[in-house]
């Protein structure tokens, strides 16, 4: 199962009113364990001023993504990172609602409400007395997040799948396939191992005493003819 824990920062809070996307970070998760592959840009909102107050959460001026790409020339590699993958994003109703905007103006499809996972709604059903905020999820779930000082896109997603994780119990499940995986390897190993036996020079003495084993010879006469005891009585 392929899942793309996301997030985005952007100009202003409302896509309708033509605010845009200024950054975008995205973190892989295969089975919900970390692939390690990871999608990170800074977005030209082409000509959009970013709000006083987005600014103040981001920290991203006007100046500095002023050479940065805008989405219609990052727009390929977004979707071909993203592909058919289960999307899941922090209150992502927001994030989802400036990505399909943007997708729109390009008259692209929208990415349908099927593929999107909100962790806001699934914290606010697994903890509904709150708060279920990402630093208040970190906090519960003992992630750090020290490094938070601002928002940013990476940074957030990279915290909000380790939040992911511990909230739907992926890691333990992870750890059980791991374990499952490394015993199975075992068997494995240990069906393919042949050692030579090693017998004794001087053979220990039988422990059954010559009462017993005339007993044990009468029981085997008394099962019938050629009872399959019989092929080893020979043998001692």
């Amino acid at each position: 199962m392929r899942e793309i824990v996301f997030d985005t920062e952007t100009t202003g809070l409302k896509p309708e009113d033509g605010e845009r996307i200024v950054e975008i970070g995205a973190v892989e998760l295969v089975n919900r364990f970390p692939t390690g592959k990871t999608y990170h840009v800074y977005i030209n909102p082409d000509g959009r001023q970013v709000h006083p107050e987005a600014l103040r959460v981001h920290g991203l001026k006007d100046e500095f993504l002023a050479d940065k790409p805008k989405f219609s020339d990052i727009a390929d590699e977004f979707l071909e990172f993203v592909t058919d993958a289960t999307l899941v994003a922090h209150n992502a109703g927001f994030d989802m609602g400036f990505i399909n905007a943007e997708l729109k103006r390009l008259d692209v499809d929208p990415i349908t409400d099927d593929r999107v996972i909100d962790t806001l709604a699934l914290a606010r059903r697994k903890h509904p007395m709150g708060p279920n905020s990402l630093d208040a999820l970190c906090s519960r779930y003992g992630v750090d997040n020290s490094s938070r000082d601002l928002h940013g896109a990476l940074l957030d997603s990279e915290l909000l799948a380790e939040v992911y994780i511990e909230m739907t119990g992926g890691r333990q499940a992870a750890l059980v396939l791991d374990q499952q995986a490394e015993e199975q390897v075992d068997t494995q190993t240990a069906t393919n191992i042949t050692r030579p036996r090693r017998s004794r020079d001087n053979p220990l003495p039988s422990r059954l005493s010559a009462e017993a084993d005339a007993l044990h010879r009468k029981f085997v006469d008394s099962l019938g003819e050629n009872p399959i005891w019989s092929r080893y009585l020979n043998d001692r």
